[in-house]
């Protein structure tokens, strides 16, 4: 029997098992409430393209995940946001890169998917684009906060492009070390069988200005048809390099594996260890949160009862 179900991510990658308190208590409590809004939405009958929208609204909207509000920043210490949104049914998807001072960048995406013949736009031309259709804009100052300042001066003490959580070092504070994590998503399912799925971020810590990683690319972060939904996360040039998201739905449809077991050979098999998470949901209403990171912030429900939050293998 079909039944509804939902799942999402708030970015996976080397997670400290000692994350304190402070910074993991605040992003389990935002998991829950988005999870809550999205079992919610599916109740009253809202289509999970609107719930997947929703639920990532909502994650871009926390200063703890690195998507929205809480961005990391490029090299020269801005923001360039991106995101992209998938319907199951249909194919239709939207994709943007390169954002400023769009509030929901996932909002955006939708956007172009529904009222341009287009599926992704970028920089200058995407920002015009908000501004043309009403979207909510602020300054980009609004995305600069205090933690992204100091794990973008963490980065470039050490020269290098910060990929995930980073342990902090006997050089760097405490405060500095917890360098934010990928990606936000939401994959969900209805009682018919129809799938969406939503991703969106910052990028990474110093990044170069310019630089689009997986999570616009329909296919590598994000992808949905009549099988499945998914929504992945870790490190995004080998997300791209694997195919992740379209990888897991061409098992399904092409060597029959159920969504378990596609899902863990993309994991396992198409991305090296440490690289990648991804959330997933099928048309029957299966649900499965595979990532080879220590840890992946995730929540999942499905219409039978089962939930789960967590944030590190068999916690």
């Amino acid at each position: 029997m079909v039944g509804w179900a939902i799942a999402l991510h708030g970015g996976a990658g080397d997670i400290p098992i000692d994350l304190p308190d402070e910074r993991r208590i605040p992003r389990e409590t935002a998991l829950r409430h988005c999870l809550d809004l999205g079992v919610s939405a599916l109740k009253s009958g809202k289509p999970p393209l609107d719930v997947a929208e929703l639920v990532v609204r909502e994650l871009e909207n926390h200063p703890d995940f690195n998507a929205g509000k809480g961005s990391v920043l490029t090299t020269q210490g801005t923001v360039e946001m991106e995101a992209s949104i998938m319907d199951g049914k249909t194919k239709r998807c939207g994709a943007v890169s390169g954002l400023t001072t769009v509030v929901n960048p996932v909002s955006l995406a939708r956007l172009v998917m529904e009222k341009t013949p287009h599926i992704y736009l970028a920089f200058d031309a995407a920002e015009a684009f908000a501004r043309a259709h009403g979207v909510e804009t602020v300054d980009s100052s609004h995305f600069i906060t205090p933690e992204n300042i100091a794990r973008l001066k963490q980065a470039k003490e050490f020269n290098r492009v910060q990929l995930d959580y980073t342990v902090p070092t006997p050089k760097v504070p405490d405060n500095c070390g917890d360098s934010q994590i990928g990606t936000v998503g939401c994959v969900a399912v209805d009682s018919a069988g129809n799938l969406a799925s939503a991703t969106s971020t910052g990028g990474y810590v110093n990044k170069m200005v310019g630089r689009i990683g997986d999570t616009p690319v329909i296919g590598a972060g994000t992808y949905a048809n009549h099988l499945c939904a998914i929504s992945a996360t870790g490190k995004e040039e080998e997300i791209i390099r694997g195919t992740v998201a379209r990888d897991v739905a061409a098992l399904m449809e092409y060597k029959g594996l159920s969504l378990t077991e596609a899902a863990a050979y993309v994991v396992d098999q198409s991305v090296p260890r440490g690289s990648c998470g991804l959330v997933a949901v099928s048309a029957n209403g299966e649900v499965t949160m595979p990532f080879n990171t220590t840890g992946m912030f995730r929540a999942c429900a499905t219409e039978d009862g089962y939930s789960e939050i967590a944030i590190w293998p068999n916690n």
